[in-house]
């Protein structure tokens, strides 16, 4: 069994005890006292033998053991079961996801990992050295793994906020390539992959600090509404990227629009210039033989003062009025 680590609380005080899931009915703990058990990708028949020994529903052993299952929590009969997905940053711009389960019962409190999760070693350490906290019961123990678990949150909107800030300096300086493109929508695919987990999550602990739920003490609401502020800022930063990099896109667009306007007015003021000199030699190279100032002597002259008269107008105009 892939056991992390099992602990006893008694009245907030740990007790290192060999807890040993063989699939056994266990009998009920005293009041105040609750186990912790963190599990890690267990099998099938190992979550099974959990199931038989906690009294936990078979449907929700399903879920825990779906590894891209959204969040959502769920109350089965005297018992809760939830659902957090946890996220890391890679690489500055790729979030790759995790899930963690939570079984909750009123003298036990199971945790189940898949994928990409920080582990908990390091908060169940402080909460430790915190008796009082631990007294308060396996569902204090729930509000600090998700205050944890959206904690996490936080590195990432904040790294992405830093690239969409570069990119945004970035596209004022100079105009976006192909590649900066190509990046901005692979990171607003990212955006809206991780949006889909924050909104989830979002309505898990807008019901664990609204709904009468089975386990969880409604003194113990105000936690979760502070866990659900954590997770209203994170998708508030995660919208605002959006639509930072929204106006990147939107930016370049008009850019690009800018410089084709550019080049369209510049194309149309040198054919203006040129049909000038192209309609004046059309007309003297047509094969008539009498065509006024054909024969004169000074008619060559004249015709390139004229085209020269009339060119350098234009060209002066077009520079007057920003076209060239």
């Amino acid at each position: 069994m892939p056991i992390i680590a099992s602990r006893r609380y008694s009245q907030g005080q740990a007790h290192e005890v060999d807890i040993v899931l063989d699939g056994a009915p266990r009998a009920a703990l005293p009041p105040q006292t609750f186990d912790w058990i963190g599990l890690c990708e267990p099998t099938v028949e190992e979550m099974d033998r959990v199931r038989r020994q906690y009294g936990l529903h078979p449907l929700a052993v399903e879920d825990a053991l779906n590894p891209r299952q959204l969040p959502k929590v769920e109350a089965y009969g005297k018992q809760l079961f939830a659902v957090a997905r946890t996220a890391s940053l890679h690489d500055g711009e790729i979030i790759s996801y995790g899930q963690t389960a939570f079984f909750l019962g009123a003298d036990f409190i199971i945790s189940v990992r898949f994928g990409s999760t920080r582990a908990h070693l390091t908060l169940r350490e402080e909460l430790e050295a915190s008796a009082e906290r631990l007294a308060e019961g396996p569902d204090y123990v729930l509000h600090a793994i998700l205050d944890f678990i959206v904690d996490g949150y936080q590195p990432i909107t904040d790294g992405l906020e830093d690239v969409a800030q570069d990119m945004e300096e970035a596209a004022i300086e100079s105009f976006p390539g192909p590649a900066t493109i190509r990046r901005i929508f692979r990171l607003r695919r990212q955006l809206r992959r991780f949006e889909r987990v924050i909104g989830p999550m979002q309505e898990m602990c807008e019901r664990l600090v609204e709904a009468d739920l089975p386990t969880i003490d409604p003194a113990a609401r105000i936690w979760f509404r502070d866990v659900l502020d954590h997770v209203r800022r994170a998708m508030t930063r995660v919208r605002g990227v959006k639509e930072t990099l929204a106006a990147i896109v939107e930016t370049a667009s008009l850019l690009e629009q800018h410089r084709q306007g550019e080049m369209t007015r510049q194309l149309a003021a040198w054919a203006a210039i040129l049909a000038v000199p192209t309609a004046i030699a059309g007309i003297y190279g047509m094969n008539f033989e009498y065509i006024p100032e054909l024969k004169w002597r000074f008619g060559y002259f004249l015709i390139w003062g004229v085209i020269l008269s009339v060119c350098g107008g234009l060209w002066y105009r077009f520079r007057r009025i920003g076209w060239l």
